[in-house]
């Protein structure tokens, strides 16, 4: 594949050859979502032109304050994926029950799960954002049949295709149908995606992190044992010193790791004991899982693998630490320490207390 001359669509029926999985109409149903992503990339950048920004005074079925773009992305996604005839249901992180396709469209045999607009609280600060997607089979009673939310509930291994689009300095979307990870550039001239990062791999090894500091009193002591690790840097027990990092957008902290390397965590805290977790298994931890492990890392909520969790419900939480396969591997083997008791000399009061930042 030449980068800059292969358009996402001919990406996409090029593998529908090479994997007999992909059957059907797969390429077309993709087709419609880099549709949806394209729509959503032109209400982005046009901001406060366009009145998108702002709240829009109600609530989605996660009791977060929806902003305006994040009911124009879930709007843009239904239209431009229910008509095709490819699906036969979506499930949207915006709306508590799944969205069947109805009797006026033809009835296809995937199911679509979104994140519609990943990011929302960088909206208004003109930050990236990101859309997040994951495509499922259907169950083969379900195209004929009226769907169920059952139907979506999945592990993550058994996804078909995964991706992101990212909104930032420039739109990119990037793509896993099983076979490696592809990225895919908005060139606006032309409205086309064209592949300008084939074969996107992460380095096993790394000096970067990404975590929200904030909430370093709730984290659970392997997540406190490894971050205070290495803020220690080349005085402490790594040796090196590691960069911290955090842009409050899941699509961005993933695709940073993509191109340079790093460890992301949203792991388990105590700041809310209900939640056994941050994101969504479904609309964030599966999708992403799926890429990162296609590009050659690891995604565990530090006791599992995240594509191997078996969802219980469309809007169930999970711990996501992902990225570099070195530093995945060491959080797993601090989960597991703690919970055999092997970390006592981690355990000590001074230990326990210290925080990211010094008193002055």
């Amino acid at each position: 594949m030449l980068c800059g001359r292969t358009n996402v669509n001919k990406f996409l029926i090029e593998e529908q050859r090479r994997n007999t999985a992909l059957v059907g109409d797969f390429s077309m149903l993709v087709s419609d979502v880099v549709r949806s992503c394209k729509a959503i990339a032109q209400g982005v950048s046009r901001g406060s032109l366009a009145g998108v920004l702002g709240d829009e005074g109600s609530e989605n079925v996660q009791g977060e304050a929806q902003k305006k773009l994040d009911v124009l992305a879930n709007e843009a996604f239904l239209r431009h994926c229910e008509w095709g005839g490819h699906l036969a249901a979506m499930a949207s992180e915006e709306m508590e029950d799944i969205y069947p396709i109805g009797g006026e469209h033809p009835r296809g045999k995937y199911l679509l799960v979104f994140d519609p607009l990943d990011g929302s609280s960088n909206i208004d600060v003109n930050l990236s954002v990101g859309s997040i997607f994951s495509v499922l089979r259907c169950p083969e009673d379900c195209s004929a049949a009226q769907p169920t939310a059952a139907d979506f509930l999945q592990p993550g291994s058994r996804q078909v295709a995964a991706g992101y689009a990212l909104y930032g300095p420039s739109t990119m979307l990037v793509l896993t149908v099983g076979s490696g990870v592809y990225g895919f550039t908005l060139d606006r001239d032309i409205g086309e995606f064209l592949l300008t990062h084939p074969h996107l791999t992460i380095s096993p090894e790394t000096r970067e992190f990404a975590i929200n500091a904030s909430n370093e009193r709730f984290w659970e002591p392997p997540v406190q044992r490894y971050v205070s690790e290495c803020l220690a840097g080349k005085t402490g027990v790594r040796g090196k010193d590691f960069n911290m990092r955090w842009v409050a957008s899941m699509v961005a902290e993933v695709h940073r790791i993509l191109m340079r390397g790093g460890v992301f965590m949203y792991p388990r805290d105590s700041k809310d004991k209900s939640k056994p977790g941050r994101l969504r298994l479904m609309y964030e931890a599966n999708p992403m899982a799926m890429i990162v492990e296609q590009a050659g890392g690891l995604a565990s909520t530090g006791s599992e693998r995240i594509l191997d969790v078996r969802p219980k419900g469309l809007h169930q939480r999970v711990p996501v630490i992902l990225g570099s396969r070195d530093e995945v591997e060491r959080l797993e083997r601090y989960h597991h320490e703690h919970v055999n008791g092997d970390d006592q000399p981690f355990r000590s009061p001074l230990f326990s207390t210290r925080t990211l930042f010094r008193d002055d």
